[in-house]
């Protein structure tokens, strides 16, 4: 007897996708570069500065969780997009910094949300949220959802050793969310990502915590190690490439561009992309790492807010977004920026 056909799945009643609303939490305690120099042999506060672009970062403090920020975020999202939790299909968390490997932080988030919606973190690093719009697109894209929240959220604090001159002064923490859902015209275009992980070894996580536990560290505290000028050379000249497919793939050109959003790595790597792509002195380009620091996952969607929020763009206007970090992993995006929650200002603690 022949098996069973299986149903089709539901044609999605959409002709593409797009961010309904976006959202945005920094933590309240803004750490300068005096404070995180002060442990650092043979680092000041103006070497950061040239090195980096960064002035200062957050640091959550001790209530201000994964769950805690991703949750304020994802709030203000839906509070954007005109929706409630009921109407979210899946609750997508993209992290490296996650608080325990189990339970997972998305689903925390979906029950502080109030919604039973399937839940699943995903591990991609500072590529984590751009990652993360790609999959929300294709289950939307596909019909096993209609709603999509995305969030991109760090505590870096928690993995930096604080004596470690090359990554102890970059890194930051905070959340950012985005409501997907369906679109008349799409909103999201095609992503261009890949990964390289015969490089992996240029930022990693040293001792591991169990070798630590093990006392197989000699004594050096558990954090990230990166090899930094290989880092900078490897993005300086394979991101505007990444970012060049992506405008292809979208049939938009940098004239058409109004905001450039990079991951907020480092201001000489953003300036080295924007020569490369030669964009018009009128695409406005994010900045927020010189407040912000180097957020990872949430980098991307909190330079979005901080663009919106400060007037630079409107929603509606046309992005390239990119993410490119451990792994290595790499993604870019040409999209519609979203609305944010009528509070206008990133919600802090």
């Amino acid at each position: 007897m022949p098996p069973a056909p299986i149903a089709a799945r539901p044609a999605p009643a959409t002709a593409g996708e797009r961010l309904l609303g976006l959202g945005a939490y920094r933590p309240r305690r803004t750490v300068d570069n005096d404070e995180v120099c002060a442990p650092l042999e043979d680092v000041d506060p103006d070497w950061v500065v040239a090195r980096s672009g960064i002035r200062t970062r957050r640091f959550a403090g001790v209530d201000e969780t994964v769950v805690a920020m991703s949750t304020a975020a994802a709030g203000d999202a839906l509070t954007a997009a005109g929706l409630t939790a009921s109407a979210l299909d899946a609750v997508l968390v993209a992290t490296m910094s996650p608080d325990s490997a189990s339970p997972q932080v998305s689903t925390r988030v979906a029950a502080e949300l109030g919604t039973t919606a399937p839940a699943f973190d995903l591990g991609a690093a500072c590529s984590g949220f751009c990652y993360g719009l790609e999959v929300a697109a294709s289950l939307i894209r596909g019909g096993t959802a209609r709603h999509v929240l995305v969030v991109g959220v760090e505590r870096m604090s928690d993995l930096l050793d604080p004596r470690d001159r090359g990554t102890a002064f970059l890194f930051g923490d905070g959340a950012g969310a985005v409501v997907v859902g369906p679109a008349d015209e799409p909103g999201i275009g095609p992503v261009a990502w890949g990964s390289d992980g015969g490089q992996a070894d240029l930022i990693v996580h040293a001792p591991t915590w169990q070798e630590a536990a093990r006392g197989l560290g000699d004594g050096v505290v558990p954090g990230l190690r990166m090899q930094g000028p290989a880092v900078f050379r490897w993005a300086s000249t394979q991101i505007a490439p990444l970012a060049e497919k992506a405008l292809a793939a979208a049939g938009v050109g940098v004239d058409d561009l109004d905001a450039f959003v990079p991951h907020q790595a480092n201001n000489r790597i953003t300036d080295g992309i924007v020569r490369a792509l030669a964009l018009p002195d009128g695409v406005a380009v994010a900045r927020d790492v010189v407040d912000t620091g180097n957020t990872s996952a949430a980098s991307v969607p909190l330079a979005m807010h901080a663009l919106l929020t400060g007037g630079e763009v409107r929603a509606g206007d046309l992005a390239l977004v990119c993410g490119f970090g451990a792994g290595l992993t790499y993604a870019a995006q040409v999209l519609t920026l979203p609305p944010v929650a009528p509070s206008s200002a990133p919600r802090e603690g």
